[in-house]
């Protein structure tokens, strides 16, 4: 079982940056694939980004490219997404998560889930 912890959201005004951090539980961290998804309120949890097991692919969801950029370091075994030019529309909660096949953006496919940290963009 891998534990996921995110840290990092808050309040920020619109234009502003934040970057999130998932730290995970084992040294086996570099065995998955990690993600970023984010719910808004009253929407359907969506997916914002992943990067591969080593770190060297990315892909972003089209609304987060350009501003986002997802990262790693095995060794502390952390995700990292850092969020430049916030926008309104990026308020939500945000989950990291780890799964085994690469590039695909159903939440199904990702094994383990953190608990979320809210971020909210103020104009």
């Amino acid at each position: 079982q891998l534990q996921l912890v995110e840290s990092g959201g808050g309040l920020v005004q619109a234009g502003g940056s934040l970057r999130l951090s998932c730290a995970a539980s084992k040294r086996i961290f570099n065995s998955y694939v990690m993600a970023w998804f984010r719910q808004a309120p009253g929407k359907e949890r969506e997916f914002v980004a992943a990067i591969s097991w080593s770190g060297s692919s990315t892909f972003y969801d089209d609304s987060v490219k350009g501003r986002f950029t997802i990262s790693r370091d095995n060794a502390k075994n952390t995700a990292y997404l850092q969020m430049n030019s916030l926008k309104l529309e990026d308020t939500a909660v945000y989950y990291c998560a780890a799964g085994g096949t690469w590039r695909v953006v159903e939440e199904e496919k990702y094994d383990f889930w953190g608990q979320g940290t809210q971020v909210t963009v103020s104009s």
